[in-house]
């Protein structure tokens, strides 16, 4: 592949400034973001339709946050289970009882650490929501095939598999958003190597009808743990899937049978199978998220095993970092160094998540063994089991809230303290510290700090006539008014402000009145160039 500076004139069929290659929930929400960003993308997705798998069955509440500022939430949360769904149950058969159970943190109820809340839904009932939420172009059955990066730009060759044999078009975009994938093409075009365990093994989903009310009406959950494979209900008006290691001889696999006998002896039950899906299950991350202008998101950047609900989830976090990024380069006011921060802050996200996701998986694992030793010993089969990891399974709100970031686009403290990232593992302690996410907290009622942030950078102070002077710039900012009561909370004095970026996270802080009356456009100017190398908020070199 010729480097980024190449010369070559390569004849295009269109232009555009953003190619997203991948149709999935991260691709989609690449779309739905750049273009209320007001940065129109091209996205191709290599299928001829969005994907009938339930995939991804959880929200979590960052990724809710993130829809909530787009408008999207409540119609995601309309067309999900209700909250006590937000549960995982172990058991020896579905017809049994638990021996075992966890609550979703942030699904199963609220929590006061957001004013969203996560949901479970199926893949396929999240997908046309996010087709929907923008304009811009969406090419389906059109398969990227190669990429040759020139000067300013690249040049993707796309087969449309519509047209008869294959009819091939060249597009040239400004950048491309790479969100095809474990498998990503992109990926390997690149010759991008990737790290971690690899491939865990091969796994079948099973999507089948069946009354199985009785199992679950008085004890609902997302996914029931048993020894036979785990089951979950896919939609709140009925269907089910079965998800297991991959048998031998699949091809010869009399699927109906298998499920009916999952389910346990005696349930008389015959499963209406309506589609079986094998997969490899991934564990790695990517060694570069980026080369030039292409960049890696979702599962083309981390794959990582299913259990826990991290991987979707990880990938829309992805996109709402980099989107804001991408259109301050195409609008002019953030210079191209700001994208190298999108690998620097992501990239270590990705490997913490990846650790967390194998250690649910042997969790898991824990559990199921227990209880066969358990049932080994001639234990009552009513007899529990204690849980292992001391209900941690799904308490990461530290994962998925208390992410902090550290990188040119993140200023330190006033007062010299260098931003830190964040190892809170699955705790999470809400804080200012620059780099991480702005907590929630009311600024009115029904109103959030989170509902202040969008396509824009905000400054929170108690004292907006000192800040707002400095607020004329050709980049976008808005000044909110801090509550007074607010100001502990926030680390603050009467005069002093968070800087907070578009995707959230606090680029800086001021505890005291500003420097200076250049302070705030210094820091904003740093960050969105990467150029200033000063690591404290008060501007100067």
């Amino acid at each position: 592949m010729p480097g980024a500076d190449t010369e070559v004139d390569t004849e295009v069929d269109a232009e555009v400034a953003v190619l997203i290659v991948g149709g999935g929930p991260v691709g989609l929400t690449a779309r739905a973001l750049l273009e209320r960003w007001g940065v129109r993308a091209l996205l191709v997705e290599k299928h001829v339709e969005l994907s009938p798998f339930p995939r991804s069955r959880l929200v979590n509440v960052r990724s809710m946050e993130i829809y909530r500022r787009l408008g999207l939430a409540a119609e995601i949360t309309a067309n999900a289970f209700a909250p006590e769904y937000g549960r995982v149950r172990f058991r020896d058969t579905l017809r049994g009882d638990d021996f075992a159970t966890a609550a979703m943190v942030g699904v199963h109820a609220p929590v006061p650490e957001s004013p969203a809340i996560g949901v479970v839904t199926s893949q396929d009932r999240l997908e046309p929501t996010l087709l929907a939420a923008a304009d811009s172009p969406v090419r389906f059955g059109v398969e990227l095939i190669d990429l040759v990066e020139e000067a300013g730009s690249v040049v993707a060759v796309l087969v449309d598999h519509r047209q008869g044999r294959g009819r091939e078009t060249r597009v040239r975009a400004r950048y491309v958003v790479a969100a095809d994938g474990a498998n990503s093409c992109v990926r390997r075009r690149l010759a991008i190597d990737t790290a971690g365990p690899g491939a865990l093994g091969s796994f079948t989903t099973v999507v089948f009808d069946a009354d199985l009310d009785r199992w679950r009406a008085r004890q609902p959950a997302g996914v029931y743990f048993t020894a036979h494979g785990s089951f979950g209900p896919l939609y709140p008006e009925g269907g089910w899937s079965w998800f297991g290691p991959t048998p031998e001889d699949a091809a010869h696999v009399d699927w109906p049978d298998l499920v009916s006998r999952a389910l346990g002896p005696g349930s008389g039950v015959r499963a209406d199978v309506l589609r079986v899906q094998q997969w490899t299950m991934n564990a790695f991350v990517a060694e570069r998220f980026r080369h030039g202008r292409i960049l890696l998101a979702g599962d083309a950047a981390h794959a990582v095993p299913p259990i826990g609900g991290l991987g979707m989830n990880t990938g829309v976090a992805d996109v709402h970092n980099l989107c804001w990024k991408l259109a301050g380069v195409l609008h002019g006011w953030a210079g191209p160094g700001l994208l190298e921060t999108y690998e620097t802050e992501r990239h270590r996200v990705a490997h913490g998540t990846l650790r967390q996701s194998v250690a649910n998986t042997r969790l898991m694992v824990q559990v199921l063994n227990r209880r066969r030793d358990q049932l080994e010993a001639g234990e009552l089969a009513s007899a529990r089991v204690e849980l292992p990891w001391s209900e941690r399974y799904f308490a990461q709100l530290g994962l998925v809230l208390g992410v902090g970031y550290r990188s040119a686009a993140v200023l330190g403290d006033d007062d010299g303290t260098p931003p830190e990232p964040s190892d809170s593992g699955t705790d999470y302690i809400p804080t200012t510290r620059p780099g991480h996410r702005m907590p929630h907290l009311w600024l009115t009622h029904g109103r959030s700090t989170l509902d202040a942030f969008g396509e824009w950078f905000t400054l929170l102070t108690p004292d907006p006539a000192r800040w707002e002077q400095q607020s004329d710039a050709p980049w976008p900012l808005r000044v909110e008014l801090l509550p007074e009561e607010r100001l502990v909370s926030c680390g603050l004095r009467p005069h002093g402000a968070l800087l907070v970026r578009p995707d959230g996270h606090i680029g800086a802080r001021w505890r005291e009145r500003p420097p200076n009356d250049a302070a705030l456009r210094h820091a904003v100017s740093h960050v969105v160039s990467t150029t200033t190398r000063s690591t404290r908020p008060g501007g100067g070199r």
